[in-house]
C-alpha cells in the first residue's frame, strides 16, 4: 500500500481492522441466514453476536502456522465464541467471504472517488466560467492552430470528467455483487437463501453466476476506470505542464512561499504536481493490466489472482482518490495570465486567421485548392520572416481581385473565432453557471 499517497479516509478503508470487520460481518450474516432456515439454533446466534471478535496479532500468529488466512480469522474469532463457533462458515468456502467482503470494500472506496470526482468537476465549471472569453491560441501537433479561449479548454476537460464519474457509478454498480456459494459456486451445501440474505444485509446483489470466486472481469473493468481516470487527470496535467513552460507561460501551477524548484538553479518554478501526477497515472494503468491478466484463471479457481489483488486494487483506488485531490487543488489555484495568452496568439503575425482567408477566397468563386495554394504561399513568406501576414495578403494581386481590404480586416476578427463559445457551454453545462 502507498503510504505516502495515502488520505485518511481512503487508508480507513484498506486497514486490516475494516476488512476483518467485513469478514466477521459476512460469516455473522450467513448464520443468522442458517438460523431463518432452523439450522443454527436462535441462542447460539445470539452468543455469536455477544462474543464474536477478532485479535488482528493472534491471526497473524495462527497464520505463520496454517498459511491460509480466512482459517487465521476463523481460529481467532472461535476461540473467542467458543462451542457455537460450529455454526461459523457452514457450507461456505474462504472465497464467498474473500470476495464479498471485497465488493464491499470496493464499493466503499467508489463512493470516496465519486465524491472526490465531483469536487473536481465542481473546480473545472467555476474555472471554466472565470475564464470563458479569455482567448488563447489553440495548438495542434504543438503548432498555432486557431483561437480558443481557456475557459473552452477547461470546459473540455469537464466534460471528459463527467464521462469518467459516470464510467466511474457503472464501475461500483459491476463490482457491487456478493457470492455464498460454496466451492465451486453450485450451492452444493448451502441455501441460495443464505447468499440472498447476506447480500441484501450488506447492500450487495448476488451474482448470477459464480465459479469459487466472482469472476474477475468486474474487477478488471473497475480498474479499467480508474485507469481512464487517471489518464484523463495525466492529460490535464500535461497541457498544464506545456502552458507552464517557460518559452509558452500562459498558466502555470501554484508557487507557495518557501517553495523551491531546483537545489542549484534558485529561479525554477517547476510543475512537480503535474509531473507527480504524470508518473501516477504510470501505476494506475499498469495496474489495469494486471487486473486484465486476473481474469484468465485455471478452471474454477486458482489463486493466482489473490496475490495481485492485494497490491493492485488498495494502490489503484489510493491512488486514485490522491491524484483527484491533488488536481482539484491544482486546478482551484492554478495561475492564469491572459495577457500572455495574447501575446502568444499574435506571435505569428496573424497566420492563425489562414483559414478564414482561403473561406473567403473560396466564397468569392475560387477553387479551393487553387485559394489553398494563394494562402498559403503567403503564409510560408510570412513564416520566413518576409512581412507580416495581413499586409502580405493585402499585396497580394491575384487575391486582391478578389478580397479588398475591408474584406480582409474582417477576417482577423478574433469575434469570428469565439461567436459560438456560448453555445458549447450551454450543451456542456445546460446554461446553468
Amino acid at each position: 500500500m502507498i503510504d505516502r499517497y495515502t488520505l485518511p479516509e481512503m487508508k480507513k478503508i484498506w486497514e486490516p481492522e475494516n476488512k476483518f470487520n467485513k469478514w466477521l460481518s459476512i460469516e455473522i450474516l450467513a448464520a443468522e441466514a442458517l438460523s431463518e432456515l432452523g439450522r443454527v439454533p436462535k441462542e447460539a446466534i445470539a452468543n455469536i453476536k455477544k462474543k464474536a471478535r477478532f485479535n488482528i496479532a493472534r491471526i497473524d500468529e495462527i497464520e505463520k502456522t496454517t498459511r491460509h488466512d480466512v482459517i487465521s480469522f476463523l481460529t481467532s474469532v472461535s476461540e473467542e465464541v467458543g462451542a457455537d463457533s460450529r455454526f461459523l462458515h457452514l457450507g461456505m468456502t474462504s472465497s464467498d467471504v474473500l470476495d464479498t467482503s471485497l465488493a464491499i470494500l470496493m464499493r466503499e472506496a467508489a463512493d470516496i472517488i465519486l465524491s472526490d470526482i465531483e469536487k473536481l468537476l465542481a473546480a473545472l465549471k467555476k474555472r471554466a466560467y472565470d475564464y470563458k472569453e479569455t482567448v488563447m491560441i489553440g495548438r495542434t501537433h504543438g503548432i498555432h492552430a486557431e483561437p480558443i479561449t481557456f475557459g473552452f479548454k477547461l470546459a473540455l476537460w469537464y466534460e471528459e470528467t463527467k464521462r469518467n464519474y459516470e464510467r466511474m457509478k457503472r464501475a461500483r454498480d459491476v463490482i457491487n455483487h456478493g457470492k455464498i456459494s460454496g466451492a465451486v459456486g453450485t450451492f452444493a451445501n448451502i441455501d441460495p437463501f443464505v447468499e440472498e440474505y447476506v447480500c441484501k444485509k450488506s447492500g450487495l446483489r448476488p451474482d448470477p453466476a459464480t465459479s469459487q470466486i466472482i469472476q474477475r472481469d468486474r474487477h478488471a473493468e473497475y480498474l479499467l476506470t480508474l485507469a481512464l481516470i487517471a489518464s484523463s487527470i495525466d492529460k490535464f496535467a500535461v497541457e498544464i505542464r506545456h502552458l507552464q513552460r517557460t518559452e509558452v507561460l500562459e498558466a502555470e501551477e501554484a508557487f507557495s512561499e518557501g517553495q523551491k524548484g531546483s537545489s542549484a538553479m534558485p529561479h525554477k518554478r517547476n510543475p512537480i504536481t503535474c509531473e507527480n501526477l504524470s508518473g501516477l497515472a504510470r501505476i494506475v494503468r499498469a495496474n489495469a493490466i494486471a487486473a486484465l491478466e486476473n481474469i484468465p484463471l485455471w478452471h474454477e479457481r486458482d489463486i493466482s489472482h489473490s496475490s495481485v489483488e492485494r497490491i493492485i486494487i488498495p494502490d489503484s483506488t489510493i491512488l486514485i482518490n490522491y491524484m483527484l485531490v491533488k488536481i482539484t487543488s491544482l486546478i482551484e489555484n492554478l495561475r492564469v495570465y491572459p495577457e500572455t495568452m495574447l501575446k502568444n496568439l499574435n506571435k505569428t503575425g496573424g497566420l492563425v486567421f489562414s483559414e478564414r482567408i482561403l473561406l473567403e477566397l473560396v466564397n468569392k468563386g475560387i477553387q479551393r485548392d487553387e485559394a489553398y495554394k494563394l494562402v498559403q504561399r503567403n503564409a510560408m513568406a510570412a513564416w520566413r520572416g518576409e512581412g507580416n501576414f495581413r499586409d502580405l495578403i493585402k499585396n497580394d494581386t491575384e487575391i486582391k481581385k478578389h478580397l479588398n481590404d475591408k474584406n480582409i480586416d474582417e477576417c482577423f476578427d478574433l469575434k469570428h473565432h469565439l461567436r459560438n463559445i456560448d453555445y458549447v457551454f450551454k450543451r456542456i453545462f445546460g446554461g446553468n453557471q
